[in-house]
């Protein structure tokens, strides 16, 4: 049943809000992705700060352009069947990440591009992304780094006590 023109306003008019507050924005095909399995992947977009919106493709231009995203010619050509977007709002990456390990595990869901520091990227570059590790992992990286000398040096300091006792 086709939408009614207010139906529509109200959905531009909701894309548009989600759009203006992005950080990123991954574009992913779903056809034949059974409604299960995208349910899954909404739940696990939202534990991330994430979020999956569903819409037309006309409505999804309207909006991205009512937004100042004037991507519509290069996304459109990527774009063969069914059109979501994956909008990360607290993290750049989560979305890419979550999207990846999601079309590892079904066929049907293909990643497009997206939208990375207000500038399109293609599918390649979103791949890329997908494999940087979270912002909470770099970070115990960091202090792992920071702190390695140090617990080596106390170990070397212990080490030297020890033998003088004896």
């Amino acid at each position: 049943m086709p939408l009614t023109k207010e139906q529509k306003t109200k959905q531009i008019k909701d894309l548009k809000e989600k759009v203006s507050n992005k950080k990123s924005i991954i574009f992913v095909d779903f056809t034949k992705v059974n409604s299960k399995d995208l349910f899954n992947l909404r739940k696990n977009l939202k534990e991330a700060g994430c979020m999956l919106k569903i819409g037309k493709k006309t409505l999804i231009r309207i909006a991205l352009g009512q937004s100042n995203v004037s991507f519509w010619n290069k996304i459109k050509k990527n774009v063969p069947g069914q059109l979501a977007l994956v909008i990360g709002v607290e993290d750049e990456v989560a979305p890419a990440r979550i999207s990846n390990q999601f079309a590892k595990t079904n066929e049907n869901f293909k990643i497009l591009g997206g939208i990375f520091e207000n500038r399109f990227i293609e599918k390649e570059r979103v791949l890329v992304l997908a494999n940087i590790p979270s912002r909470n992992e770099l970070l115990g990286r960091l202090v792992g780094s920071i702190a390695s000398p140090m617990s080596s040096l106390a170990r070397v300091l212990d080490k030297i006590r020890e033998k003088q006792t004896v």
